[in-house]
């Protein structure tokens, strides 16, 4: 049996959970990035890597990013999470296009990505996101309401709540994927 690591790297919380999801439908062991050293993956077949979207980017996913030689000799699995609906899928083009500057050519072509939706809480954002945010609303403000987007309209009708789209069901596809390696 092939062994499976599942390495996440969490903000807010609803990355580490499906981590933990995740880890606990495959058996995986479950790190968190923060200050672990690639050498500690050495022993894994399968790795499966979680972030959260900020701004385009993902979370500690330098851990992986920096050491194409370790991607080419395991299986690797990427999952994001933001607020994004991955059942849109001009989002995933979006959040592909974003990892272009992150895993190029080949590479990219070795990994499986996935996306989740997470949650957002206003009172727990951080004074930078807080900002990022306000931004948007007042981006979004300004469009005429019938050039919104649905996604639009929602981040304006939600601002300043609470947000969870979490679900434990939308990790089955990568469970699947990943039990095929195993």
């Amino acid at each position: 049996m092939k062994k499976t690591a599942v390495v996440y790297g969490s903000v807010y919380g609803s990355t580490k959970q499906y981590a933990q999801w995740i880890a606990d439908a495959l058996s995986a062991d479950l790190y968190e990035n923060k200050s672990l050293d690639i050498s500690v993956l050495d022993p894994y077949d399968i790795i499966i890597y979680g972030g959260g979207l900020y701004a385009g980017g993902v979370t500690g996913i330098s851990l992986i990013s920096r050491h194409p030689e370790f991607i080419q000799k395991k299986k690797v699995f990427l999952f994001t999470c933001g607020i994004a609906d991955p059942a849109k899928p001009e989002n995933i083009e979006h959040i592909l296009k974003n990892l272009d500057s992150v895993f190029t050519g080949k590479l990219k072509e070795q990994i499986s990505f996935y996306h989740f939706r997470g949650r957002m809480d206003y009172e727990r954002l951080s004074t930078k996101h807080r900002v990022m945010m306000w931004m948007m609303k007042k981006m979004l403000s300004k469009k005429k309401p019938e050039e919104r987007t649905e996604e639009d309209q929602g981040i304006l009708d939600t601002y300043g709540t609470l947000v969870d789209f979490t679900d434990r069901s939308s990790i089955i596809p990568l469970v699947q994927d990943a039990s095929q390696y195993i």
